[in-house]
This record gives C-alpha cells, sequence and structure tokens, in this order.
C-alpha cells in the first residue's frame, strides 16, 4: 500500500485486551474465518494463543447453528467472556464489540444482547472512475483519490479496500455503493462488460461482511444496450433490465442492487417517457427480485432551472410534491432514499416531510459524511449531533414513529467522506463522523457524548498516553461543540448556502442569489428569510404532519435555528432568545470566530500526547479553519451591516 496508512480506530493497542488473552473461536464460515485471522492478529502481538477443540479460553467467540440476523449476545463472568451468535456477521460484530469494550468486556456483568436497529448500514460512495473535469476523482470528495478506481479502472491493488472494509465493519457498516450516483460513460460500463472490476472489489469487501451496490444509469438500455428507448413499461427494456441483472449476480452472488439518481439534475430518468418514479424504480426491481437485489431510488428530484424571480416555485417542496402521492405503488425491493433535509445537506435544515409522508413504501435516509457544506474536511465539524437530532426526530409528532424507527424499514444511508488520504478523511477528526455514522446506524438512539467517548478511547488510546485525562478532555473539547461552533459563523438562522458556487466552500452571500438553483434567502434593505408559510409563502410548511406544520407556520413558534428558512423577517424581530436577528448575526460570527480560536489553543496543547503525524496534519487545519471562520465573519457581518444600516450593539469593527 506503499505511505504508512493511518490505523483510525483500530490501532495496534486497541487489540490489546483481545490480544493479552486466550481466545477460542468455534464455527465455520468466510466471516467467521475473518474473526479467526482477527484473533490470531491480535494474539500473535500481544502474546497469548488461540485455542482449539473444547479446551477453556478467557475469550469464546461461538457460532450457534440455525438462526439468522446480525445480533450476539455477550456474556461475562469470572473474568471470560463468551460471545454467542447465530451467524458470521454477528459474530464480528461480537468481536469488535469485546474491541471497544476492551478490559471491560472481562468484568463480571450482566449478559446483554445486541442487535442493530436498521437492517442496512450503507455509504454511498461518490467516486468516478475516470476523472471527472470539474469533479474529479471523487464528486465532493476531500480526502484524496478513489479507494476503488484509478486511471480509468478499478485499482490493481485492492489490500487497503480490504483495510476499509475492516473499519467499517468495526463500526457495523454492512453496504456499499463504489461509484457515483451521476454515472458518466466509464461508470455506466461498470453494469455490463466491467462487471469484473466490481466483483473484485466485492471479493475484498465480502470478508467483512459488506455487500457491495453499484450506481447505474436509468438510460442504459439506450447508452450500454443499444434500444431505442429506456421506456420503463416497454418490454424490450425490461428484458434488457433482467438479462443485465442475471450477469451481475453470476459475478458477484451477493450483489447488494443498484443505486439509481434518476429526473435529477440531468441524469436521465422516466419523465421522459411520460412514466412515474414508481414505473421507473419497478422496472428495475423486477429485474433484481429474483436474486434479493434491491433498488436504492433516490428522491433528490427538483427544478435545476428555476428563475430566481419566482417566489412562487420552492425547492424545498419539490421531493414531497413527487414522492408522497406514489406512495404504496413502489415494489417491496424498492427503497426510497430520502435527503434528511429538502434543501441539500445544509448546517441546518429541518427535517424533510417526505420522510414521514410514505408509510407504504420503505423509506432510507440519506446523510452527508463528507463535509460538502460543513467544512470541506478542512474544518473540524462532529456531525454526529445533527445526524442525532434527525434520527430522533418524530414526523408525526409526539408518540409517532421517529425518523430512526421509519428508516428501519429501508436503512441508513451516508454520502462517504473516505479516500486514499494517508488519514482516510484528509482531516484526522473526520474520521470521527464515519465511526460515529456506522454506529448510529447500529442504534438510532445511541448517545453523541458516548460515540465520541468510544471513538476516542479507540483512536487515541489515551491510557497509553502521559496524561490520560488531558488528552481525554482535550478531544471532547475541540470536538463536542464543533458543529454548532461551524454553524455560528456561517450562514445564520437555517437560510443556508451563502456558500462559493460551484465548489461550495467558503463564503459568498449572493453566490447563489440569482442563480436557477433555488437556494435564496431573499436578503434585502429591511430584512431576510424565505416565506414557506401557507398562509402567505410557498406553503412548504404545510407539507408537515399538523403538529410540526402548525409550529412552523408562525413565528411565533418557529424554532429560532430554522425562522429564516421557514419565513422572511425584519432584522429587528426578536427572536425567543431575546436578540434581534441583525444583533443575532453579528454576535454568533464573533462567537464563533473566538470558538475555533479557542479549539486550536486546545489542540496546540495535545501536541506531546498525539500522534506527531496526527498533530501536524490537524494544526494545519485549524490554520485554514480559522483564517476561513474570519473571512465568514467579516462577509456575513460587512454584508448585513450594509443591508440593514443596523450598528453592532457592542461596537466591534464590523468592514
Amino acid at each position: 500500500m506503499g505511505e504508512t496508512i493511518d490505523p483510525a480506530w483500530l490501532p495496534d493497542e486497541a487489540l490489546r485486551a483481545v490480544g493479552a488473552r486466550t481466545v477460542r473461536v468455534d464455527g465455520d464460515g468466510v466471516l467467521v474465518g475473518t474473526v479467526r485471522d482477527e484473533v490470531a492478529r491480535a494474539c500473535g502481538m500481544f502474546g497469548e494463543s488461540v485455542v482449539g477443540g473444547s479446551e477453556p479460553a478467557d475469550l469464546t467467540l461461538r457460532l450457534a447453528e440455525g438462526g439468522s440476523g446480525e445480533g450476539f449476545t455477550l456474556e461475562r463472568a469470572g473474568r471470560r467472556a463468551v460471545v454467542t451468535a447465530s451467524t458470521g456477521a454477528g459474530l464480528l460484530y461480537g468481536y469488535f464489540h469485546v474491541v471497544r469494550l476492551g478490559k471491560a468486556a472481562f468484568a463480571d456483568a450482566p449478559a446483554e444482547t445486541h442487535r442493530p436497529a436498521l437492517a442496512l448500514r450503507m455509504l454511498d460512495h461518490w467516486d468516478n472512475v475516470d476523472v471527472h473535469p470539474v469533479m474529479g476523482q471523487v464528486e465532493r470528495g476531500y480526502a484524496g483519490g478513489s479507494l476503488f478506481w484509478q486511471n480509468g479502472r478499478a485499482r490493481g491493488e485492492l489490500d487497503r479496500v480490504r483495510v476499509y472494509g475492516r473499519l467499517l465493519a468495526a463500526c457495523g457498516i454492512n453496504a456499499i455503493s463504489v461509484n457515483n450516483v451521476n454515472v458518466h460513460a466509464s461508470e455506466a460500463r461498470l453494469l455490463t462488460g466491467r462487471i469484473g472490476e466490481v466483483a473484485d472489489i466485492a471479493r475484498e469487501l465480502r470478508v467483512h461482511g459488506i455487500r457491495t451496490h453499484l450506481a447505474v444509469s436509468f438510460a442504459a438500455p439506450v447508452v450500454l444496450g443499444g434500444l431505442d428507448t429506456a421506456d420503463p413499461l416497454d418490454g424490450r427494456v425490461r428484458e434488457w433490465w433482467r438479462q443485465a441483472a442475471a450477469r451481475v449476480y453470476a459475478a458477484i452472488p451477493d450483489f447488494g442492487g443498484f443505486v439509481v439518481k434518476a429526473d435529477s439534475e440531468g441524469q436521465p430518468g422516466p419523465f421522459a417517457y411520460g412514466r412515474s418514479h414508481a414505473d421507473g424504480a419497478n422496472a428495475l426491481a423486477g429485474a433484481l427480485a429474483p436474486y434479493g437485489g434491491t433498488v436504492h431510488w433516490r428522491a433528490f428530484v427538483y427544478d435545476h432551472r428555476q428563475d430566481w424571480r419566482d417566489r412562487t416555485t420552492d425547492r424545498a417542496r419539490a421531493a414531497h410534491d413527487q414522492f408522497a402521492p406514489l406512495d404504496g405503488q413502489f415494489a417491496d425491493n424498492v427503497v426510497l432514499q430520502v435527503k434528511h433535509g429538502p434543501i441539500d445537506f445544509q448546517t441546518r435544515e429541518p427535517v424533510s416531510p417526505v420522510i414521514g409522508a410514505l408509510p407504504r413504501t420503505r423509506v432510507a435516509v440519506e446523510l452527508q459524511a463528507t463535509q460538502e457544506y460543513t467544512g470541506q474536511q478542512r474544518h473540524a465539524c462532529a456531525l454526529a449531533p445533527m445526524w442525532s437530532e434527525v434520527l430522533r426526530f418524530r414526523p408525526g409528532g409526539e408518540g409517532a414513529p421517529s425518523v430512526g424507527e421509519i428508516a428501519g424499514g429501508g436503512g441508513l444511508v451516508a454520502v462517504s467522506n473516505a479516500g486514499d488520504d494517508p488519514f482516510w478523511t484528509g482531516h484526522p477528526l473526520a474520521q470521527f463522523n464515519l465511526y460515529a455514522f456506522g454506529r448510529l446506524a447500529w442504534d438510532p438512539d445511541a448517545d453523541f457524548g458516548q460515540l465520541l467517548a468510544e471513538w476516542i478511547e479507540l483512536t487515541f488510546q489515551p491510557e497509553a498516553s502521559s496524561d490520560p485525562e488531558r488528552l481525554r478532555s482535550g478531544l471532547r473539547a475541540v470536538l463536542g461543540g464543533s458543529w454548532a461552533t461551524y454553524e455560528k459563523y456561517t450562514a445564520p438562522l437555517g437560510v443556508g448556502f451563502m456558500v462559493q458556487p460551484g465548489h461550495h466552500y467558503g463564503p459568498s452571500v449572493e453566490g447563489y442569489e440569482y442563480s436557477p438553483w433555488g437556494t435564496y434567502h431573499f436578503a434585502d434593505r429591511d430584512g431576510i428569510g424565505v416565506d414557506r408559510s401557507r398562509a402567505t409563502g410557498t406553503g412548504y410548511a404545510a407539507q408537515y404532519e399538523k403538529a410540526w406544520a402548525e409550529t412552523y407556520e408562525s413565528v411565533d413558534t418557529c424554532p429560532d435555528e430554522l425562522l429564516l428558512f421557514f419565513h422572511h423577517v425584519p432584522y429587528g424581530h426578536v427572536l425567543h432568545s431575546g436578540r434581534t436577528v441583525i444583533q443575532h448575526i453579528y454576535d454568533t460570527h464573533f462567537e464563533g470566530v473566538e470558538e475555533v480560536e479557542a479549539a486550536q489553543q486546545v489542540w496546540a496543547s495535545l501536541g506531546g500526547l498525539v500522534r506527531p503525524g496526527v498533530h501536524a496534519r490537524v494544526s494545519e487545519r485549524y490554520e485554514e479553519q480559522l483564517r476561513c471562520a474570519r473571512e465568514w465573519r467579516d462577509q456575513i457581518n460587512s454584508y448585513f451591516l450594509r443591508a440593514s444600516g443596523v450598528p453592532d450593539a457592542h461596537g466591534r469593527t464590523i468592514h
């Protein structure tokens, strides 16, 4: 693999509690073999042995025949531990649970049974086979090149893919789509003549319980098959998809299915033939059904050629308008993949009303681990608190199922933040977002603080440092409030965007204001925000169930953090916090920069407690984060001082 690769949350020291004890592994199968290899690795490092037969051991990992699922049971007594699972996947997850617990895995405790709340826990890689002239090797990627593709083909050396699979299994991820949802010519051919390259990748992921998926073009029957149509109701088209699926499963028997972006941002789809999204998804689903495959049909559909002069058209409404009327029309093996918010992975936006509007449709919720709008892995921004808010939100109001529970039918998906960078995610602290996604996909109710503590213990091994508590508290300080800090110095009160067009990094208050993308804030001399009320605006607020529709409809009840998403208000409007909108803008942007300065100082103080390479990379990123945060502060505050004419109450410098 060439250069030294960061071990992330599986450094050798994390295996000590297992490797310093005798271990027995009972059972057969590919994943049991992986567990056996893991145990041999740990014991080889720390001097204990893998025992066989019926010999007693400090840790026994046992496959119990006849069951199903990915759960496991951990029993602890007399300084010995036994993990029992019905499947190899369960045994593998049980092993990594022991690794997470460390020495505590061998302390007496009541038996525990752990099962994933969501059956599908998936990463989408927006990786291009060929380097795209605008988007590069990885679209919205900030961690180097692709782990899978290089020079127009699959990497010849796939050892690192296997290491990646190991890291993902250790946090509970069990599915990957290996190519960009914006399917270009080279990616399209992966479905047919180049399926062998996908099979090579699948082989490396399979040993860690990860099923491979492929993003495909809806127009594949035309582009690849030479047909004159991709009409999903045309018998020739359906037959083409059936034959394509048969070839895929001949090469990859455990293939997971297709990911489809259709009728979105220029990608082809069923609208060209007067058909619905259900018609399109079901045609592909029929081809996959005999093999147990799934179609992940993305609900990211909107008019990206909007007239900015037209305030009645609202991008936020689009997905609900398109998909809510289709509830119950999708095949059983179709999962509608819905972004967690109605716009596009903003630092703050409401939970998409689509998630709660499809009770007869399997829904997967899509998050974004890659930090397209949250600092692009040049800024420290732990996203788990945001994701937890989303997953605990109850679209139907109090007592109704949470987003996490709704996603139990379809899964949780994130756009991956990993690439071939030595630190996997560009910014070493962004590794936490990847880890936390996997753990939240396993348990959507998991506590952020506990997940952060888990990751710190695994990744930094504080007990092996000279000052464990200073290391722990320092890491909690720089990451614990980092999302709130990022929100403070960027777009205020849920209004979104205000980023440089195209690459989306850094501030540009009016960068998208007169564009066709539907991402406006409507700031003028009198006020700011988008009126999405039913009474006087676009009506978006009415797409929610009654309790939330009423909450968002009125400026009196709308939460401050979403006020400008739902309402256009004067700069003098008083928030629930007691501050005016304009003073809130000034205050939070000054506070955000101050918090970055404080975090940078804390990180600098950890220099003797963190590996030098990690410390240097993060220090470099903090320099850029502070520069960029100051730019955000100065551009935002200057813009709104000039627009409103209202001075800062505290007399601070605004340019």
